[in-house]
């Protein structure tokens, strides 16, 4: 799965007038300070040479090709987004089977598909926890997967062995039983060319994607450490109605329970945290941290998380997330290298060295030349099908992206416990959150706790 990176002649012409050595870099230009005044600063030894490294090919828009059918496994807001995205990026795409647990949110879903053309018989809408099976047992070409994260092993592992291709929405795993379901189910799609692609669209944003081919040519030399951020107020709950099941309540509010979503530094800060491990090429082997649940009103997650991960050669990256209303924002990762540093957050992206002065930032506008589609979002699935259509070496996210969840996992687990996590005590854990027969039904609700650290007096 490597690819060259690209390179138009406007690039290139930008970079060997004023960046000499770096041409071969390939990132638009470039907002000159240092390289001007500060007689021509040379980048340090490359981290990977192109080649060692994934570049999507970004088209605006899907190839033509083979009519390809869809199904979509959980309709809430994700689901029906994630369908957008698909159906904005491809062309001759159908979406021909649907599933969820609930009927209310299938029909809302189906409805929506049936003003855009695409009417969902009957017989390929399905209920339960089971549902999808079901979708997975039609004749779809591919699956999207965006029910509640702790769902996800099981969907890819059977999408798998039906040999459907995946999109599998962020995160993968929740525990360390399903990271591990999904380290093996990924070895398998592999094996069966099955093109898997998850929800961190970082990895398909272009502002990310030329920082990311700069750093790895030695633009802030060898990486020393970092910060990764996602602080923002409260996200949405749901307040219990009389008609629901305790069951029902957790999974219709199920970004507020740890079980479903693995809490807030896994189910969103898995972003932040992906980016870092993407552009560094390492994986954390401790952690330690602290957190704490000071205004959720739902569930039993916290609402606020720091986390100092350390990695395999020594440096360290300090995580932060929080979700609490009247607070600062602050969404975004910040690399640090021995030359200099990165800062992202969407369409912002620079680097400087280490007087602050700018080598590189991304330049939206200079690229509208050439491009009109910059939502990752949708560049996700144009980059899935792609694949699909083109039948060459497939792409496979799914170790990177497990990789990615168990992090938060290992960091979530140190701030739930007040202990030093490793990353192998971690993984070979026997966690399951997913229980073996789920049903909609009523409860044990003193079971579902919330964390506190340590010991008390």
């Amino acid at each position: 799965m490597k690819k060259k990176p690209t390179m138009n002649r406007r690039q290139f012409l930008s970079y060997t007038a004023v960046a000499g050595g770096i041409a071969a870099l390939g990132v638009p230009q470039v907002l000159l300070s240092s390289c001007g005044e500060g007689g021509g600063k040379s980048k340090g030894k490359a981290l990977r040479k192109p080649g060692e490294y994934y570049l999507p090919d970004l088209t605006d828009k899907a190839i033509e090709g083979k009519a390809l059918k869809a199904g979509l496994v959980g309709c809430g807001d994700r689901g029906q987004g994630a369908l957008d995205n698909l159906l904005e990026g491809a062309d001759n795409v159908q979406i021909t089977a649907l599933g969820d647990l609930f009927p209310d949110r299938l029909n809302k879903v189906r409805t929506w598909l049936a003003e855009r053309g695409h009417n969902v018989p009957d017989e390929n809408c399905f209920i339960g926890f089971d549902a999808y099976k079901k979708v997975m047992d039609t004749d779809i070409d591919m699956v999207l997967c965006c029910t509640p994260p702790v769902f996800r092993s099981e969907e890819f592992k059977y999408a798998t062995e039906k040999g459907k291709h995946s999109f599998l929405e962020k995160p993968i795993a929740v525990d360390s039983d399903g990271y591990r379901t999904i380290m093996a189910t990924a070895k398998q799609a592999s094996a069966k060319n099955l093109n898997v692609i998850t929800g961190t669209q970082r990895h398909h944003q272009r502002s990310y994607l030329e920082a990311f081919k700069g750093i790895q040519d030695g633009m802030i030399g060898e990486i020393t450490g970092g910060n990764v951020y996602w602080n923002q107020s409260q996200l949405w709950f749901r307040t219990k109605q009389k008609d629901w099941t305790d069951m029902e309540w957790m999974i219709r509010d199920w970004v507020n329970w740890k079980w479903l979503a693995g809490d807030h530094i896994v189910e969103q800060h898995v972003h932040n945290i992906d980016v870092f491990l993407w552009f560094t090429g390492l994986r954390p082997v401790k952690a330690t941290g602290v957190g704490s649940r000071q205004r959720r009103v739902t569930g039993d997650a916290y609402d606020n998380f720091s986390v100092d991960f350390e990695f395999e050669n020594g440096i360290h990256m300090h995580s932060m997330c929080r979700q609490i209303d009247g607070c600062s924002h602050k969404i975004g990762e910040f690399v640090q290298g021995t030359l200099g540093s990165w800062e992202g957050d969407g369409d912002y992206s620079v680097i400087k060295d280490l007087d602050g002065n700018i080598l590189w930032q991304y330049d939206r506008e200079g690229e509208e030349k050439y491009h009109s589609q910059f939502n990752p979002y949708v560049l996700e699935h144009v980059n899935w099908v792609n694949h699909i259509r083109r039948g060459e070496e497939p792409i496979n996210q799914a170790e990177d992206c497990a990789v990615s969840s168990m992090a938060g996992i290992m960091g979530r687990e140190a701030a739930y416990t007040g202990q030093t996590t490793t990353w192998d005590e971690t993984s070979a854990a026997p966690m399951k959150f997913l229980p073996d027969n789920p049903e909609l039904k009523n409860m044990d609700m003193s079971k579902f706790t919330v964390p506190v650290p340590g010991t008390g007096k």
